[in-house]
C-alpha cells in the first residue's frame, strides 16, 4: 500500500503530463501483480468495492475520536476520506498492508463485517496509505489522470499501440494480469471478441482562431452540434450495446433504444429526446440518464432516439479506415436497407464558403444548436482527438453577472481551499429583493485568484453546513455559460449549461448584479429543434 500512495501523491502534486507518465511507468515496472494491476483499475475507476460507504466510514471515524471533534475537522479539512486518514489514533508502529491483500479483504467482506474489515486496515496503515485505501475503496481518486493518458502509459510501457489497447479496454478486466503479460512479451495479445465492444470514439478539436485560414472549404463538411450525449449503438446476431464516448454501457437506461435496434451494425451518433417530432432540450434527456429501470409511461414522456451521423462497422466491413465521405455514403444506404426506428440521419450542411459557415453558426442560438462540428472530407475514423480531421465550433458564450452565495473545499490539491462557488441572481418576492442560487462552477479562474477567492470566502462566512461555507453577499462573479433552460429542480426555476466563472467583479456592487429574469430572458427562443 506504501508503493501504491506514493504514486498517488506523485501523481496528484506533477502537472507535468510527462512526468505523470513517467511515474507511471516507474510504477508498472517495479511493482509486480497482481498490485499494479488493481492500481490501474483503481485510476481507471473499474475497481468496484461496493460496501464501503461514506456512512461506513463516518460511523468509523466517529467510533474512534469525539464526533464533535471529527466534524469540526470534517468542516475544516472538507473531504471525508482526508479527515479520517488525519484523524484516525495511529499505532506507534505502521504495518504496510499489500494492495493486493487489502483490496481483497474489502472486496470479499459483507455490509455486516465491512466496519470490522475496514478499522482493521486502518489501525495497520500509516496516515499517507490510509487516505489511499478510502480513496481507492470510495471511487474517490482524482489524481489528474485521464483514462486516455493511463492507456498512453500503459502503451509507452509495453511498446503497444494506445489505439490497440483501446480496443481491447471494455473486454480485459482487473487485475489485468493477462494484459500486462502482453505488454511485457510473456504472452499473446489477449483473446477478446470484440464484437459487442466498444469502438474508441474519435473527437473533434475546437476550432481556434486562424484554423480556418489554413483550411479549405472544399476538403470539409459541416454538421449541427446537437445538445445531447455522444452514444454508440452495436448490434450483431441478436445482441444489442448503447455505449456513451467513454465506453459506458448506458443500455439499461435506454430499453427503449435497445429494442428498436433489429439491425446489425456499429453506428456513431447523438442521443436525444424528441417528442412530436422535435428535438427537446438537454435537460429533458437528463431526466433519463443514470435511471437503472425506467416504467414504460416514463419512456413515453421522454423518447429516446439516435440522430445517426457516422457508420464504423457493418456485419461484412470494418469501415473506420475509411474516408468519412465514404462512411457517409455506406451509412445513407445503410439506411435505407434498415429504415432503423427511434433513429434519424444527422444533416450533412455543404460549405459554401467560411463566411457563410460563420453566419451559419452565428445563427446556431436562435435555431436551438449548440453550434457546428467540421469534418474532413478524407478524415479516417481515428480514435481520440486527432488535430486537422474533425473541429468543433461552438456557439459563443453566454454571461451574467452574480453573486457568490455558498463555497465549498475542492478536491486533491484544492481540498484546502474554497474552490466550488455556488451564485445566485436577484428575484423579487413580496416586494423584497432576494437572491436565489442559478448556478455552480469551480473552474475558469487562475491559481491566485482561487487564493484572493478563499480568502474573501473564510472572512465573510455567515453559516457551516457541514464542508459547505454560506458567504455573506459581497462579491459579484461574472459567469459565462452556454444556455439557460427552464428547470424545475432549482429554486429559482432555471439551470445554467456548462457555467465557468469568466472575471471576479471586485469593483462592482453586489446591488449591480443581474436579476433572474435577465436570466430567463436568455432561454433559447426555439429551444425546440425540427429535424
Amino acid at each position: 500500500m506504501k508503493r501504491f500512495a506514493d504514486l498517488l501523491e506523485r501523481l496528484v502534486y506533477t502537472n507535468s503530463r510527462n512526468e505523470k507518465l513517467q511515474h507511471l511507468s516507474t510504477y508498472f515496472t517495479e511493482v509486480v501483480d497482481p498490485a499494479r494491476g488493481l492500481a490501474v483499475a483503481a485510476i481507471a475507476g473499474t475497481l468496484d468495492i461496493p460496501n464501503v460507504t461514506p456512512k461506513v466510514i463516518r460511523t468509523l471515524a466517529e467510533d474512534r475520536v469525539d464526533p464533535k471533534l471529527f466534524r469540526l475537522s470534517y468542516d475544516f479539512v472538507g473531504d471525508l476520506a482526508e479527515t479520517t486518514s488525519l484523524i484516525w489514533p495511529s499505532e506507534e508502529t505502521a504495518i504496510d498492508v499489500p494492495l493486493d491483500a487489502g483490496v481483497n479483504a474489502l472486496t470479499s467482506a459483507t455490509r455486516r463485517t465491512i466496519p470490522a474489515v475496514l478499522a482493521g486496515l486502518l489501525d495497520r496503515l500509516g496516515q499517507s496509505e490510509r487516505l489511499a485505501l478510502l480513496k481507492l475503496a470510495t471511487g474517490g481518486l482524482r489524481v489528474g489522470v485521464s483514462a486516455r493518458l493511463l492507456k498512453t502509459a500503459l502503451a509507452q510501457y509495453g511498446g503497444k499501440n494506445v489505439e490497440t489497447i483501446e480496443e481491447l479496454w471494455s473486454g480485459l478486466r482487473p487485475p489485468y494480469t493477462d494484459l500486462f503479460m502482453w505488454l511485457e512479451g510473456r504472452a499473446p495479445e489477449p483473446n477478446v471478441d470484440r464484437t459487442m465492444l466498444f469502438r474508441p470514439a474519435m473527437l473533434a478539436h475546437p476550432l481556434e482562431a486562424g484554423d480556418l485560414s489554413a483550411m479549405s472549404a472544399d476538403d470539409y463538411v459541416a454538421e449541427w452540434k446537437w445538445d445531447g450525449i455522444r452514444v454508440q449503438a452495436v448490434a450483431f446476431n441478436g445482441e444489442r450495446r448503447l455505449y456513451t464516448r467513454t465506453g459506458e454501457d448506458i443500455g439499461h437506461s435506454f430499453p427503449d433504444i435497445l429494442a428498436h435496434m433489429k439491425w446489425e451494425g456499429v453506428v456513431d451518433g447523438e442521443l436525444l429526446i424528441v417528442r412530436d417530432k422535435a428535438v427537446q432540450p438537454f435537460d429533458q434527456l437528463q431526466k433519463r440518464l443514470g435511471r437503472r429501470a425506467p416504467t414504460d409511461q416514463f419512456m413515453a414522456d421522454f423518447p429516446a432516439h439516435i440522430f445517426a451521423y457516422d457508420l464504423l462497422e457493418t456485419k461484412k466491413m470494418n469501415l473506420r479506415p475509411h474516408p468519412f465521405a465514404e462512411r457517409r455514403r455506406l451509412l445513407e444506404n445503410w439506411f435505407q436497407d434498415f429504415n432503423p426506428e427511434r433513429m434519424a440521419l444527422s444533416e450533412l450542411l455543404p460549405i459554401l464558403s467560411w463566411s457563410a459557415l460563420e453566419r451559419l453558426r452565428d445563427d446556431c442560438r436562435d435555431m436551438g444548436y449548440e453550434g457546428l462540428v467540421l469534418k474532413r472530407r478524407n478524415s479516417p475514423y481515428l480514435a481520440g482527438r486527432v488535430k486537422g480531421h474533425w473541429y468543433k465550433w461552438k456557439r459563443d458564450p453566454l454571461s451574467a453577472d452574480c453573486v457568490l452565495m455558498y463555497a465549498q473545499r475542492g478536491h486533491g490539491r484544492r481540498s484546502s481551499y474554497y474552490s466550488d462557488y455556488t451564485f445566485g441572481c436577484w428575484t423579487e418576492t413580496g416586494g423584497e429583493l432576494n437572491l436565489v442560487p442559478v448556478g455552480k462552477a469551480y473552474s475558469g479562474y487562475t491559481d491566485n485568484e482561487l487564493l484572493k477567492l478563499d480568502k474573501f470566502v473564510r472572512d465573510n462566512t455567515s453559516d457551516r453546513f457541514g464542508p459547505v461555507r454560506a458567504v455573506r453577499p459581497g462579491l459579484v462573479l461574472e459567469v459565462a455559460f452556454d444556455s439557460v433552460q427552464l428547470s424545475t429542480r432549482h429554486k429559482s426555476g432555471i439551470s445554467m449549461r456548462f457555467p465557468r466563472i469568466k472575471r471576479i467583479r471586485w469593483d462592482k456592487p453586489v446591488g449591480e448584479a443581474d436579476t433572474v429574469g435577465i436570466l430567463r430572458r436568455m432561454i433559447d427562443r426555439n429551444d425546440l429543434v425540427r429535424p
